[in-house]
């Protein structure tokens, strides 16, 4: 999976086709709202712009099938990636847009906005953070994205089978970081290897020499790097640049076109969803074709799960329209945890009790600028 390079075409594109496509009677009623809570500018603005591409690309195939009774649009807030900055947009999306639909992002700020929309009966949706304590948050907080501990249990003996079992980290100092050290730290003696060497750093942190310099002198097998955002590309170019030449692996948030166009970048290897684009089924093949004619590249992680997220909210309301049964927080959950099963991108999306979503995992390696899969 690669190409994701829409850049903010994608949230002004997506956004100016989707609300105004659908049949006559859904134009005529006040559109559901679905909220978003992704940084739109920043240091994390390429989330935002990969993140609506996704979600836009679904609103507009569900106005267009016509099979709600309502249009859908999105009401995006710029979060900027800050814990304290979602909680104000949660909560206007909440009090004054009257959304019971909310896309979220990254661990800090999905675990700031769950309490929010928990009290309110809000479901909140995750494509995009893998944190494992976002498993059970809120019944109404649901992941569409495999979490950290099964990204980390795919590749950690896929690490250890190529003789990478001394591993040093480098992680951003938040939620997300911490969750992965204490992965590290228990499944890695686990599968048979060691954690040599663990260094922190701040989420606005740009200079990492020292940080080389210290891995340097834990003669790792391989380096790990948990991250996201423009740190990912500095962390990896600064390693190179000061003498770390051993395998640098990772998680999903390397699938972005900043990191994919670092040449340092090149022979890194990460965990991401398994998807087929061009054998997949009917929904997963629509998705790609309009996607790649939009945006003329080829459709990531980030952008399959936002649309599945969108598209699950189009079938579950569907299913309530059908009842003539309000289309809220409190239905939506009921209907999610009475269906279970859901033809998304990539297949059957399956949903637990807890409202995360099963998803075929796959390894992959940057190559020339692509993703080749190697396991």
């Amino acid at each position: 999976m690669s190409g994701m390079n829409s850049g903010r075409r994608a949230l002004l594109g997506g956004l100016a086709v989707a609300p105004f496509v659908g049949s006559a009677r859904a134009q005529s009623a006040a559109p559901y709202i679905v909220g978003t809570l992704f940084p739109m500018s920043g240091p994390n603005a390429e989330y935002g712009s990969v993140f609506t591409a996704g979600a836009a690309l679904a609103i507009q195939h569900i106005n267009a099938d016509g099979i709600l009774r309502r249009p859908v649009r999105i009401q995006a807030e710029d979060t900027q990636a800050l814990p304290q900055q979602a909680v104000v947009a949660m909560n206007k999306l909440v009090s004054v847009d009257h959304a019971h639909y909310v896309l979220s992002a990254f661990t800090a700020v999905s675990k700031a906005v769950a309490p929010v929309g928990d009290r309110a009966r809000t479901v909140m949706v995750n494509g995009g953070a893998v944190g494992p304590d976002l498993s059970g948050l809120s019944p109404y907080f649901w992941n569409v994205i495999p979490l950290a501990h099964l990204e980390t249990q795919a590749l950690l003996p896929f690490m250890i089978q190529r003789g990478l079992k001394r591993v040093a980290l480098v992680y951003v100092d938040d939620p997300l970081g911490d969750a992965i050290l204490g992965i590290l730290r228990t499944s890695l003696p686990a599968a048979g290897g060691s954690l040599v060497g663990n260094f922190s750093v701040p989420r606005t942190a740009q200079q990492f020499a020292p940080v080389a310099a210290r891995i340097r002198q834990t003669r790792p097998d391989a380096v790990y790097i948990a991250s996201f955002g423009a740190q990912q590309s500095q962390i990896i170019k600064q390693l190179r640049d000061n003498g770390v030449s051993q395998p640098l692996v990772s998680y999903s948030a390397m699938n972005i076109d900043s990191v994919r166009n670092t040449p340092e970048a090149e022979g890194l290897i990460f965990t991401t969803q398994s998807t087929d684009f061009e054998g997949g089924d009917a929904v997963t093949r629509r998705f790609a074709t309009d996607f790649k004619a939009q945006h003329n590249a080829d459709p990531g992680t980030y952008q399959v799960n936002y649309y599945n997220a969108v598209r699950l909210f189009g079938l579950l309301a569907q299913s309530l329209e059908r009842e003539n049964a309000e289309v809220n927080g409190e239905n939506l959950r009921r209907v999610l945890l009475a269906q279970r099963e859901f033809d998304l991108v990539g297949g059957k999306g399956r949903f637990d009790d807890l409202g995360n979503m099963s998803a075929a995992l796959q390894i992959t390696e940057i190559r020339g600028g692509r993703l080749v899969k190697i396991g």
